[in-house]
């Protein structure tokens, strides 16, 4: 697959048939409107090409919002080329691009610079700065016909019933429903963060824990609560099993947002490491012990569970 960060100078000779969008996670309604591309790509003799964005265009326009992220730019790239995609363009999107209407971003970007003779839009999807609230599916296919741009629509994307979009799947994640995010990833939502020096309380109880700065992962981290998970270690390709709390540690009321996993059966430093953690499911949300004891018999019980599935 070709990735090209968008420039003055960038063209492409073969003729393509497009998408659009942000693409975060790159889930399973997105891997249907790419799989939908490539296969219109093949049946006419164009190339494929998935169009994206540097960052979240409303952290642009809203300097206040701030995008729970399921996926990194690197993360949707890497996941971009296990396709069978040609082409993968990253647009710079700053406050000038923010201001693009569909039809100019058609005749000034898609036609001259990317030769996108097909466009697939997803569905329900929008792109460029809106001219009335009414502006979609149809005006796209109106603009495409004065510029030379054939413009379909890609169906919906249902799973278990669900109409996949990343917001449905933000809101699964921030109520912990671990298995209904992953069935609409298609595959386990990851988190990736740096091990820093903790409290040290795990390793007294007998469960060391990796503390994970919080301010180094950059995607969504999922609501308070005990997890099983998978962990990968940077630099190693073993995958090991693990229980995570993600919360403030109420039983020793310091208030302050952790995000610990402890590995099962791993012993070493992992002080600097990146760790990637993979959500199974939730095991319990948190909770407030009387005692030492009780956390310590809990916790034999989260990673009885957590090794028995």
């Amino acid at each position: 697959m070709r990735t090209e960060k968008l420039h003055r100078a960038l063209t492409f000779d073969k003729p393509q048939v497009a998408t659009i969008g942000f693409f975060d996670g790159v889930h399973k309604g997105h891997q249907h409107v790419v799989n939908a591309v490539i296969d219109e790509a093949r049946r006419r003799g164009m190339e494929s090409m998935v169009i994206t964005f540097d960052r979240h265009p409303r952290s642009v326009v809203d300097t206040g919002y701030m995008p729970q992220m399921l996926s990194t730019i690197d993360d949707k790239l890497q996941l971009f080329s296990l396709t069978a995609l040609d082409n993968c363009v990253v647009l710079p999107f700053d406050a000038e691009m923010a201001m693009f209407t569909a039809k100019q971003f058609m005749t000034d970007v898609l036609m001259p610079q990317l030769n996108v003779k097909v466009l697939m839009i997803g569905y329900d999807n929008h792109f460029g700065h809106r001219i009335s609230d009414e502006e979609g599916f149809d005006d796209y296919v109106d603009y495409g016909k004065q510029i030379g741009i054939e413009v379909l629509r890609a169906d919906e994307k249902m799973v278990q019933g669900v109409d996949v979009s990343s917001s449905v799947i933000r809101a699964f994640i921030s109520e912990g429903e671990m298995q209904k995010a992953s069935a609409c990833l298609g595959r386990q939502y990851m988190i990736r963060g740096t091990v820093v020096t903790g409290h040290k309380i795990g390793r007294e109880l007998g469960f060391p824990t990796a503390n994970i700065d919080p301010s180094s992962v950059q995607t969504m981290i999922p609501s308070a609560g005990v997890y099983a998970v998978k962990v990968r270690i940077a630099g190693d390709d073993a995958v090991r099993r693990g229980v995570m709390n993600i919360g403030s540690r109420p039983t020793f009321d310091d208030g302050v947002v952790s995000l610990e996993v402890h590995i099962i059966d791993f012993t070493g430093d992992l002080y600097g490491k990146t760790l990637s953690v993979y959500f199974d499911y939730r095991i319990r949300e948190e909770k407030k012990f009387g005692s030492k004891e009780e956390l310590i018999k809990q916790l034999r019980k989260d990673v009885e569970q957590t090794i028995q599935v």
